[in-house]
């Protein structure tokens, strides 16, 4: 644990200023989200939106989306906001929060997307856009040809399993014949220094949270995953981030007669703590300053 506050939820509440923004991070389904609904009801605010996946608007059941009675108990914000075929950037995401810092609302700004964390309390590289054509290429090729292209500093820094991290650092290595980790170096001011904001970051056992992950895909299905699944089909391009969604390219193989709906939810469920052992990682490397969060 480092040296971090450790908090749970007798301590939470108390040391929380209602005028200070808070920052909510954690792996999937560990919590997050009801946490922020709690601190919104207590004290006020404004929930916005750090997840990638739960930007997009063809997904509300498959990424764990505030349900609409939520919605209609507490603001929110950066929700469902996004067409699919959006490529959506933590620059974009940093552009789009900026309104809520300086709102009358309290901001509450929780998800799992470290990056976007990351560019809020630490600064953002100022990055030329990717032309369409290098972005093109690096659709068609396979994550481990990008990957190998990368220099070394940049391999060692990002998140060599998500195919996501690792084209978006080969089209700036490709464009700019610069490494992705160069131009993080020069990253100028933060737009809110961890300093000035309320930082708690989920750290919940492996086993519980397998078991949250198993749990949670399962009231999805019944929630209608597929079916939303389904809607998606039509115009479903697995190049797309929006339909890189856990959960999504499973139930898609199941609609298309390629493995069982038991195989998609074995395969979904597998994904998500991959996924989740992943953001663990992250968070306990680049969080350290944080307070800790025990449900």
């Amino acid at each position: 644990m480092d040296e971090r506050l450790v908090l749970n939820h007798q301590t939470v509440m108390g040391m929380l200023v209602p005028e200070k923004p808070v920052l909510i991070a954690g792996p999937t389904a560990s919590g997050k989200s009801a946490l922020a609904l709690r601190i919104a009801a207590e004290q006020g605010g404004v929930i916005v939106n750090a997840d990638a996946s739960q930007g997009y608007d063809c997904w509300r059941v498959l990424t764990a989306r505030p349900a609409p009675d939520e919605e209609r108990q507490t603001p929110h914000a950066l929700y469902g906001h996004l067409n699919a075929k959006v490529r959506y950037s933590a620059g974009h995401w940093l552009r789009d929060v900026m309104p809520y810092l300086a709102g009358e609302a309290r901001p509450i700004i929780v998800g799992g997307t470290g990056l976007y964390f990351t560019a809020l309390t630490r600064g953002l590289a100022d990055i030329p856009p990717t032309p369409a054509e290098i972005r093109a290429k690096g659709d068609r090729l396979e994550r481990a040809e990008m990957l190998a292209a990368l220099d070394a500093r940049t391999r060692d820094r990002i998140d060599n399993a998500n195919r996501a991290r690792v084209q978006r650092a080969w089209e700036v290595q490709m464009a700019t014949g610069r490494g992705l980790a160069a131009w993080q170096d020069e990253t100028g001011a933060p737009a809110l220094p961890l300093s000035a904001a309320q930082a708690i970051v989920f750290d919940v056992d492996k086993e519980v949270l397998n078991a949250r992950i198993e749990k949670r895909f399962d009231l999805m299905l019944a929630a209608g995953a597929l079916e939303e699944a389904r809607r998606v089909l039509p115009d479903y391009d697995p190049t797309l981030p929006a339909h890189r969604a856990i959960g999504a390219p499973e139930l898609i193989a199941h609609l298309k007669g390629q493995i069982s709906l038991e195989a998609a939810r074995e395969a979904a469920i597998t994904a998500t703590r991959q996924y989740a052992k992943r953001q663990r990682t992250w968070f306990r490397s680049k969080m350290r300053h944080w307070s800790a969060y025990m449900p």
